[in-house]
């Protein structure tokens, strides 16, 4: 599983896939203050709301190639035939997707703050809670990719599929910028749900593609 994981994390940088993802989070902050206005006390209130809209929407970016390409070159079928359980390879997978986009998306976080003018006290609570949610994250873009492997167009369905189930992440994330400790330990206890759950729902549905 160790060769698996740093596969998968060299394949996310690879091509320029977390540069992509770091340009995408970066435009919606830059692209935010152009349509609500200059207003900087209102940027700063709901700025850590747009960052993690922007986070979720950046980790969804990658879904296509996180178990399609495997399953297609039958990469899932041999883990299988080698014994290897495909809620542990659900897991890797989301360990090596988290590696690949979180770190990145966490700096850019820092730019983020800076044009939507939050305070240092709010873009500390807003790394904190990303620390904490973006695992919770991982775990649902692997589970929506294996849900929709071989899938045709699973891009515009991965939205459709993954964004509902992110609602919660989402409340609590920007929920955690006002509540402080009491908001960062309902978005860890979410995120460790579905760090727990999703990789047993990927799992079925990667052996059920394999079928």
């Amino acid at each position: 599983m160790t060769g698996l994981i740093w596969r998968d994390v060299r394949s996310g940088y690879a091509g320029g896939g977390a540069t992509l993802v770091v340009a995408f989070f970066l435009l919606v902050a830059i692209l935010f203050p152009f349509a609500i206005g200059p207003d900087t006390a209102l940027l700063a209130r709901v700025g850590g709301g747009v960052i993690w809209a922007a986070a979720l929407l950046a980790a969804l970016m990658p879904v296509e190639r996180l178990v399609a390409p495997d399953l297609e070159a039958g990469v899932l079928d041999q883990l299988a035939v080698r014994g290897g359980s495909m809620a542990a390879v659900a897991a890797a997978k989301t360990l090596a997707h988290w590696l690949a986009f979180a770190p990145p998306l966490m700096l850019a976080s820092v730019i983020a703050g800076g044009l939507l003018h939050l305070s240092g006290a709010t873009l500390l609570l807003v790394e904190a809670g990303l620390l904490l949610g973006t695992p919770g994250l991982a775990a649902l873009a692997v589970a929506t990719a294996a849900l929709l492997a071989g899938a045709r167009g699973a891009g515009a369905v991965a939205g459709l599929v993954m964004l509902p189930l992110a609602v919660p992440l989402l409340i609590f994330g920007a929920g955690a910028i006002t509540g402080g400790a009491g908001g960062l330990k309902l978005l860890a206890a979410t995120s460790l749900l579905l760090v727990a759950g999703a990789p047993f729902v990927a799992g079925a549905a990667m052996r059920s593609a394999m079928e």
